[in-house]
């Protein structure tokens, strides 16, 4: 199996696709502007004490308070409270982390009331992002997350992944990172460490102590709170972090800062693979080069076609995500009703693990199979299903069909679900029944183009407009874009782009910014 990854780095987005076999398994999307994701670390301050949930509520900076609970404050919070008042002591000389006392651990059977005060300042790292009408969930005992290694502060145990099964490896792991540990922290030995020499765990041991004490100067020089004091990595490097692995042949990337970004963590973690980073300059859009866009907008949705007319339902409610499989106009098979059932419900096992990863699902997952009536026919396909999901990383469990014919899934859930809209809009009348002759819109573009070139005074740029509309634009010997650039010029291109709906268009100049070509009577 090959994997390839493909970045697509627009002015307002940024989206990463992660493709096996050149089929699309992950897909992730987020505005640039963003600054809220899992792993950033805040000086915040208790907001409001909620003695019967046992928790409070944080003032991070978020439009809702965040969620932290008294299980969350961790066995050494009272260690971590004690030091950031030495800290924020003396604004001119840091207190040394290596000098800081460890306490005895937290009552687990405490109160919330007899720990915290109202407007009391705590370090807090965000372990869940805000999903609906809820808020962040926060958690006191931080981490920080390397390829190898995660430091954990105010802990002295080394633990190794239960997935190393090698007794030696285990032992000489443990030895090694008790050797080169800093004092006061603990850590947490990654499965991928496995084999690893001493330089590289040492050299990103030493990276992840850098952020920790980054994130204490900050704590210590700054009075405004809430307080950014450590920002995870990109989405871009964070991704990779987690899912890079030696089968990658490819990760391509459209913009070139981020480019140099990922081209540089991956000389770090692991610079024999250096060359498979790759920077992405055609004319046509990345996603539409690699055949994502068309997988994206084949995959999302309510309905989902994936074998020989079979398809899935998939509705989200608040509570639970539920799946619906049907047969649909699929041909019988000649064995039987039964080999029917167990045939459309294998194929749909496979589509679900891919939907799950793709949309990235979380909660409680309740699929109603075709029903079944053989016990080995049910049990075949339980360990199909948990065969596909053992690719997932996130943490999972599943039951064997109820005898209604359900499956539940329970999936960790740490971000909102993906939910593409694949339904397109009107984009002349925008969902209000009326639009505008279509045969006139090739006369609208020229309009733009006109203004772009002789009023604005930009001379290259691309126009980008739909496949249908960019065959009619190109056809013919003296086609109407060779008629356009005798006329405004020839650094007029027009590119073919399929996330655009049909009348769309955008404007890009030559660096490949977008340029806002809209009337106010398009946009209202």
């Amino acid at each position: 199996m090959t994997s390839e990854v493909v970045i697509d780095v627009q002015q307002k987005e940024i989206s990463i696709a992660l493709l096996e076999d050149k089929k699309l398994v992950e897909y992730q999307s987020e505005p640039r502007e963003v600054s809220f994701s899992v792993g950033n670390v805040y000086m915040a301050k208790v907001k409001k004490l909620m003695p019967g949930l046992n928790a409070c509520f944080v003032d991070v900076g978020f439009e809702r308070d965040a969620f932290l609970h008294y299980l969350d404050l961790g066995s050494q919070f009272d260690s971590y409270a004690k030091y950031l008042k030495q800290v924020q002591s003396d604004r001119k000389k840091l207190y040394p982390f290596a000098k800081a006392s460890r306490l005895p651990d937290l009552k687990k059977d405490g109160s919330v009331q007899t720990t915290l005060t109202s407007g009391q300042e705590v370090l807090v790292q965000i372990v869940k992002e805000p999903i609906s009408t809820k808020g962040p969930r926060l958690t006191c005992e931080l981490s920080f997350a390397g390829r190898y290694l995660i430091l954990i502060p105010f802990n002295d145990k080394v633990s190794v992944s239960s997935k190393i099964k090698s007794g030696e490896e285990r032992a000489r792991l443990k030895q090694l990172i008790h050797s080169i540990k800093p004092k006061n922290c603990g850590v947490i030995v990654r499965t991928v460490a496995e084999g690893k020499r001493v330089a590289e765990l040492d050299a990103e041991l030493k990276t992840l102590t850098k952020y920790w004490e980054e994130a204490i100067e900050k704590v210590q020089k700054t009075q405004k709170r809430p307080q950014l004091v450590f920002e995870e990595t990109s989405r871009a490097v964070a991704l990779l972090r987690d899912l890079f692995n030696p089968t990658y042949e490819n990760i391509y990337v459209n913009d070139e800062d981020v480019f140099k970004e990922v081209r540089h963590y991956v000389s770090m973690i692991a610079p024999d693979k250096v060359d498979i980073v790759k920077l992405y300059s055609g004319k046509v859009p990345i996603f539409d080069n690699f055949n994502i866009t068309k997988q994206i907008k084949s995959s999302f949705g309510k309905a989902v076609n994936y074998k020989h007319g079979a398809y899935l339902i998939i509705e989200h409610t608040e509570a639970l995500h539920v799946v619906d499989v049907n047969s649909g106009n699929r041909t019988r098979s000649e064995k039987g009703q039964e080999a029917n059932a167990l045939e459309v419900n294998l194929g749909a096992a496979d589509e679900l693990a891919r939907q799950l990863r793709l949309r990235d699902m979380g909660g409680i997952i309740v699929v109603d199979f075709i029903d079944m009536n053989l016990a080995e026919d049910r049990q075949m396909l339980y360990e199909r299903m948990c065969k596909n999901m053992q690719k997932d990383r996130a943490r999972h469990n599943i039951l064997p069909l109820s005898k209604f014919g359900l499956m539940q899934i329970t999936r960790q859930r740490v971000r909102p679900a993906m939910d593409v809209s694949v339904d397109e809009t009107c984009p002349t009348c925008f969902g209000k029944g009326k639009i505008k002759s279509s045969i006139l819109f090739t006369d609208q573009l020229e309009g733009k183009i006109d203004r772009l070139v002789n009023k604005i005074g930009v001379k290259k740029f691309y126009l980008h407009v739909h496949p249908y509309v960019a065959a009619f634009i190109n056809q013919g010997v003296f086609s109407l874009k060779r008629r356009w650039q005798l006329k405004y010029g020839f650094g007029l291109h027009i590119v073919s782009s399929q996330k655009l709906a049909f009348l769309q268009y955008e404007f890009y100049d030559a660096k490949k910014q977008f340029i806002d070509m809209k009337e106010e009577i398009e946009t209202k």
